[in-house]
């Protein structure tokens, strides 16, 4: 019975918890503080994905680095 309400109705149980959680969060520490920490969550997971998908880097570093040293050469 709880197997076939978790597999139709997972998605919404979760959102519920989720809800309440930050809720929670918000009558705690407020609501500013709460928009850090999801924001703080939102980069780890980006990151996290980033690394699970083997996409590399979310700043391509190299092709920055040439272009700052291409721009700058011509000051030395």
């Amino acid at each position: 019975m709880l197997k076939q309400i978790w597999e139709s109705h997972g998605g919404r149980i979760l959102g519920v918890a989720a809800g309440i959680f930050l809720g929670l969060i918000y009558f705690i520490v407020g609501f500013w503080d709460m928009l850090f920490f999801a924001f703080i969550i939102f980069i780890g997971y980006t990151l996290g994905k980033q690394r699970d998908l083997k996409l590399g880097s979310l700043f391509p570093w190299a092709r920055m680095w040439e272009w700052l040293t291409g721009r700058w050469r011509m000051f030395k």
